[in-house]
């Protein structure tokens, strides 16, 4: 149980994004195509698995010093530093094992993976410790989530849906840095080297101004011409309310209750923002494949 707790298998739900590219092309019931994708998903859940080992490990001190990280299986001494290599590795030789059954046109779109790997382990060392820096790390992994799912499926990438996904997971990453701003204002507790470079202010205006931006890009996408004549429907602009609803339901997480440390934890527990995901995919489902 300790490693599989330390794989974070509850993280694996952000490369759900590696799907999109398949829904929006009305691909997601053809095999072909979801076949690769699942592939490309569980190599990709592994991955971060390894990541997830890698960065337990070079934190495990930091994370003793944190009231809810110090759990954690080799911060608490549960999983040895040994054993958390050991994992670490099986999970890297799983992600290979896995990209073999990718059919060789695809094979190249595991540079993505490879890059992906990379940039989280200079972000576990160093790049984390760079106020700004840090966020925009978090939001490109989810734009190579949707790039990965993209290419190695054939399917063409809308600048709509890129800008949407960094601007998303930008907003969702500045709101996991401001719990552990309130964190360090309340207690001098510094969990990150770079907390001291932001500041409450800020940061309620960073998750405001990523928030209205992206509400606006989405109005934007939703009325365009180019959408309405792919989807053949002028009300795709009605999914709005849905994001607008979950939006606001997350910054009341965020800035009243303070719980938006983990973004995986706020979709996995709070049923607004949960129907609010399932309202806005099915309202999709109805007009990508039900209305054609």
């Amino acid at each position: 149980m300790d490693f599989l707790r330390l794989m974070r298998p509850q993280q694996w739900a952000k490369n759900l994004f590696i799907f999109l590219p398949l829904f929006f092309s009305r691909n997601l019931f053809v095999w072909d195509h979801l076949q690769v994708a699942l592939i490309v998903f569980f190599a990709y859940c592994l991955t971060a698995s390894a990541i997830y080992c890698f960065n337990d490990i070079w934190d495990r001190e930091a994370d003793r010093r944190h009231p809810q990280k110090r759990w954690r299986p080799i911060a608490s001494g549960q999983v040895s530093v040994a054993q958390g290599y050991g994992l670490m590795a099986l999970c890297l030789a799983g992600a290979v094992a896995l990209a073999w059954l990718l059919p060789r046109g695809t094979k190249p779109t595991l540079c993505i993976l490879a890059f992906y790997f990379v940039m989280n382990i200079a972000y576990c060392m160093r790049l984390k410790n760079l106020a700004i820096v840090d966020v925009f790390i978090i939001a490109v992994g989810f734009v190579l989530r949707i790039m990965i799912g993209g290419l190695s499926t054939g399917i063409f990438l809308s600048h709509w849906i890129i800008l949407m996904t960094f601007l998303l997971a930008l907003f969702l990453a500045f709101a996991k840095r401001r719990d552990d701003v309130v964190l360090y204002e309340n207690t001098g507790a510094q969990m990150r080297k770079n907390v001291n470079r932001y500041n409450l202010t800020f940061m309620n205006q960073a998750i405001t101004i990523t928030a209205t931006l992206t509400m606006v890009c989405y109005i934007m996408y939703t009325i365009s011409d180019q959408v309405m004549g792919l989807f053949r429907s002028r009300y795709v602009f009605l999914t709005s309310i849905w994001v607008l609803a979950g939006i606001i339901k997350y910054l009341q997480i965020t800035i009243v209750d303070v719980k938006s440390g983990s973004p995986t934890k706020v979709l996995l527990r709070d049923h607004f923002i949960q129907g609010c995901i399932a309202g806005w995919m099915l309202h999709f489902l109805v007009i990508i494949y039900l209305l054609r």
